[in-house]
């Protein structure tokens, strides 16, 4: 889209932002390709080139057909992957000054400057471009479609820190498939690669969050933090607080009964305690019927939903499950994953951020294959259970799904 005078002075008045940055245009170019690779890192936006930081506008000062031939060599030569920006020059923005727009859009890879023999990765944060922490690095990847942080390998852990029943209990009665001796650690080494367990560096954060005996010694965000309150907010004096550990999957017997519980299992047991059993009289009659607050199908996929999609690499928070005598809320750390919003989720659009979490959890049978389970689970069971609609809510780096008693 073309920028007119009369938009682009409303830019400058409007001053920097994270998607808009004001250079002269005697910048360094490892410099100018540094503010553009840190605006295609976050959405996308514009570089204007002769503007002061200031919004002063002192124009272009090189010949208008050599500094779009710099742009362009400068985004092809100092950034990796290349890209080719949308470049136009604004003629007498103020009298004899004109002003040159290089436009980026959101890149598809993660961009870095290249400069030095070396490649350096940059992310806008407010109006700054600078350097990320490794865990913003990370996630920067993940949003990419690059890195999944379920396949990290967890420092310190070994094999020995797995619950060997349950990984027994996974292939052999679940998966149905032979496995090594208990001995056999290099037998069980090559299973776990194979399947993603476990890589090169050691067991990773699927392996962990599913297996582990003791996840959140490894992992502290590996975990639901559940409150009951007696009214409508938050408070100090909640009738139970339990923070509920422990491996994501559940111990079977050959009965596909639950031997022990999962995180799942933990959660429903900790509403069922929380939760008051509603009761009526049958037809209008003199028979009394009971039945819970929320439908189980619900809460179990709200959870099941939280445990599979959440951001692990948001480290210094867990789930939180909440119920207020009004509602019930699941709350799931960081933002939904490729794109998808709320509206999407309710219509039964599909993406995973934990791919591997999900297809395990799948093979337990918290989840349809069809992957439909936010329209034909949780609303289409709390329209039949007491006709309300559940809540679907994004807001910065937490995705929250609320049941209204």
């Amino acid at each position: 889209m073309t920028l007119t005078r009369t938009g682009l002075l409303e830019i400058v008045r409007n001053g920097e932002s994270s998607g808009v940055e004001f250079k002269r245009d005697d910048i360094q170019n490892q410099d100018f390709a540094r503010e553009l690779v840190a605006l295609a890192n976050l959405e996308g936006g514009i570089l204007l080139l002769g503007v002061e930081d200031d919004g002063t506008i002192s124009g272009i000062t090189r010949p208008a057909d050599v500094l779009e031939a710099w742009v362009m060599n400068a985004c092809r030569d100092k950034i990796r992957p290349g890209m080719i920006p949308f470049y136009e020059l604004i003629r007498d923005v103020e009298a004899g000054k004109d002003v040159a727009v290089v436009r980026v859009s959101r890149g598809l890879d993660v961009h870095t400057l290249w400069h030095n023999n070396k490649n350096s990765y940059f992310i806008r944060v407010g109006t700054q471009s600078r350097e990320p922490s490794p865990e913003e690095l990370g996630r920067l990847f993940q949003q990419r479609g690059n890195f999944r942080a379920e396949l990290r390998p967890v420092s310190g852990v070994k094999f020995g820190d797995l619950d060997l029943r349950r990984l027994k209990d996974y292939f052999t009665h679940v998966r149905r498939q032979e496995v090594p001796d208990d001995e056999d650690e290099g037998g069980w080494a090559t299973l776990l690669f194979n399947t993603e367990f476990m890589v090169e560096d050691g067991i990773t954060v699927s392996g962990v969050l599913l297996f582990g005996r003791t996840p959140n010694r490894f992992l502290p965000q590996a975990g639901i933090d559940a409150a009951a309150f007696p009214g409508t907010t938050k408070d100090y004096a909640a009738r139970e607080r339990a923070p509920l550990r422990g491996p994501m999957v559940p111990l079977l017997n050959t009965a596909d009964e639950i031997v022990e519980s999962g995180l799942v299992e933990q959660a429903l047991a900790f509403i069922q305690r929380n939760v008051s059993i509603e009761g009526g009289l049958e037809g209008g009659g003199a028979r009394r019927t009971e039945k819970p607050a929320y439908p189980l199908e619900a809460v179990r996929e709200a959870i099941v939903n939280a445990l599979v999609h959440r951001d692990y690499l948001l480290s210094s928070t867990d789930i939180e499950l909440s119920i207020f005598v009004d509602r019930l809320e699941v709350v799931s750390p960081g933002r939904l994953p490729n794109g998808i919003t709320p509206t999407r989720m309710l219509t039964g659009c599909r993406a995973s951020r934990n791919q591997l979490i999900k297809d395990v959890m799948r093979d337990y049978r918290y989840l349809e294959h069809s992957g439909m389970g936010v329209p034909r689970k949780i609303v289409k069971c709390m329209r039949e259970h007491n006709g309300t609609e559940p809540v679907l809510i994004e807001d910065g780096e937490r995705f929250t799904i609320r049941l209204l008693r």
